[in-house]
C-alpha cells in the first residue's frame, strides 16, 4: 500500500462540479492499493498516517499527529500511484489491485480513521475527481507499507 501524505490548511475534492470531501487543517491521503496488500499492511499504512508527528507544536517543532491536533483527514483513491515506470515512459499497473479489492481496503482505512474519531471526508472511488489543496509547509510524507522507498 502506497501514500502521499500532505499536511495542508484546507483541502477539497470535486467530482462532476460538487464538492464530495472538503477539510480544513489536517491530512490529504492519496492512497494506493496494491494487490498483494493484507491487514498488515492496512494497520502499517493507516498507524503511520495518523501517528506522523508533521504538527508543530507550541515551540515550533513538528512534534504533533493528526490525533494530537483533532485534524480532519481526507482521503482519497489513487491507482495511479502504484504505475510502475522503471522500463519505458508508459506507466504499467500490473501491482494496482483490482477495483473491487481496492474499494473494500480503501473503505477499511477509512472506517478505521472514523472508529477513532477523525473527521474524515473522502473523494469518490473510480471518479474523475478535482483535488484542491493548500501544502502546509509544504509537508509531504511518503508512505510504502512494503517500505520499498
Amino acid at each position: 500500500m502506497r501514500a502521499v501524505i500532505q499536511r495542508v490548511t484546507q483541502s477539497s475534492v470535486v467530482v462532476d462540479d460538487s464538492v464530495t470531501g472538503e477539510i480544513k487543517q489536517g491530512l490529504l491521503v492519496l492512497l494506493g492499493v496494491e494487490k498483494e496488500d493484507s491487514a498488515d499492511d492496512l494497520k502499517y499504512t493507516f498507524g503511520k498516517t495518523t501517528g506522523l508527528r508533521v504538527f508543530e507544536d507550541e515551540a515550533g517543532k513538528m512534534n504533533l499527529s493528526l490525533l494530537d491536533i483533532s485534524g480532519q483527514l481526507l482521503v482519497v483513491s489513487q491507482f495511479t500511484l502504484l504505475g510502475d515506470v522503471r522500463k519505458g515512459r508508459r506507466p504499467s499497473f500490473i501491482d494496482a489491485a483490482p477495483p473491487e479489492v481496492a474499494n473494500r481496503i480503501y473503505e477499511e482505512f477509512i472506517s478505521m480513521a472514523r472508529a477513532k474519531g477523525i473527521d474524515v471526508q473522502t473523494g469518490v472511488f473510480q471518479a474523475d475527481m478535482a483535488v484542491h489543496l493548500i501544502n502546509d509547509g509544504p509537508v509531504t510524507i511518503l508512505v510504502d507499507s512494503r517500505k520499498k522507498f
